[in-house]
């Protein structure tokens, strides 16, 4: 009743109320943490580096998948084709249960053959393996070249009965081109090959495949420095030259009669600066046709068959 000073109102008892009394509860100490480092642009979703990254990592996953130590040949046509060209190989694996037809009963028994250890495998394990689900339960572990030294490469050549040929290619990016030159370096008696080792192709299962084989003959070297290595092969007696459509020098004049490096430029740009400057003579390939180049291992075969005519009369 009114005037009752006995009866309390509305109080909140104590330790009810919502959020603190005092203070802001730690909202404003923890505003004030740290995240942690910025993730890096590539990692960032929205920013345009990642786009970029996804793209290039998409674009990567072709049939051929390389390590720092092993390459893997995934695809039933690429692990048979490479097994009939003699392409060294440590191990093939085969999916458990798979589909069996004729390209994977020849790879299985040359495999056997060659003393190839073969590996049955979970598919589950082969697609971590080649990191890519397209290899038609098949890939084959090819283990990496062992590249010769540019020295050891001129010693053998310089010790031959005959005059030296050497092959320098000047940013070769395709590996089938740098296996069919390979192959052309062997069967018109060239002593050897040198690539450099950056922005060039080297000599992967695909390279090995186009050789035919003719790389586990003849050796393949790697020049930190090409032109250094031109410049000392120069020093050593060897005439440096460069093959490029509008040299001063035709093929029919060419002498090669003595000890010799022919220089094969890259399939788009052709010689770079430096390695022209380093060339004794730039000869061009005299065509009758309206075409107006040939494809880089196409001119170096053309080439080599003219320096192999040449002694052998």
């Amino acid at each position: 009743m009114a005037g009752n000073s006995q009866r309390r109102g509305a109080v909140r008892k104590e330790g009810t109320k919502k959020g603190p009394q005092v203070g802001s509860g730690g909202q404003r100490r923890r505003g004030l943490e740290g995240k942690g480092a910025t993730p890096r642009a590539d990692q960032r979703p929205n920013h345009k580096a990642y786009k970029i990254a996804q793209k290039t990592a998409r674009s990567n996953q072709g049939r051929h998948k390389k390590t720092d130590d092993v390459e893997v040949v995934v695809g039933r046509n690429p692990v048979v084709e490479c097994l009939r060209a003699g392409v060294p190989a440590t191990a093939l694996y085969v999916v458990l249960g798979t589909e069996s037809d004729e390209r994977l009963t020849e790879s299985v028994t040359r495999a056997a053959d060659a003393g190839i250890a073969i590996l049955e495998v979970q598919r589950h394990d082969l697609d971590r393996i080649t990191s890519n689900g397209m290899h038609q339960g098949i890939a084959l572990q090819v283990p990496p070249y062992q590249y010769a030294h540019p020295d050891d490469l001129l010693k053998s050549a310089t010790s031959d009965s005959m005059p030296a040929l050497l092959v320098a290619l000047d940013n070769i990016s395709d590996p089938r081109n740098l296996g069919a030159i390979v192959r052309s370096v062997a069967a018109f008696g060239g002593h050897g090959v040198v690539i450099p080792q950056r922005r060039s192709a080297s000599v992967s299962a695909v390279a090995w495949r186009t050789s035919a084989g003719a790389a586990a003959r003849l050796p393949v070297s790697r020049a930190t420095n090409l032109n250094r290595t031109l410049k000392d092969w120069a020093d050593s007696g060897l005439t440096i030259v460069g093959l490029d459509a509008g040299g001063d020098t035709t093929l029919d004049e060419l002498d090669a009669s003595g000890p010799m490096v022919v220089v094969v430029g890259s399939e788009g740009k052709g010689l770079s600066r430096l390695v022209r400057e380093n060339c004794d003579h730039i000869v061009s390939i005299p065509m009758a046709g309206p075409t107006e180049s040939l494809n880089a291992s196409v001119a170096a075969g053309v080439v080599l068959a003219e320096i192999a005519r040449q002694r052998r009369d």
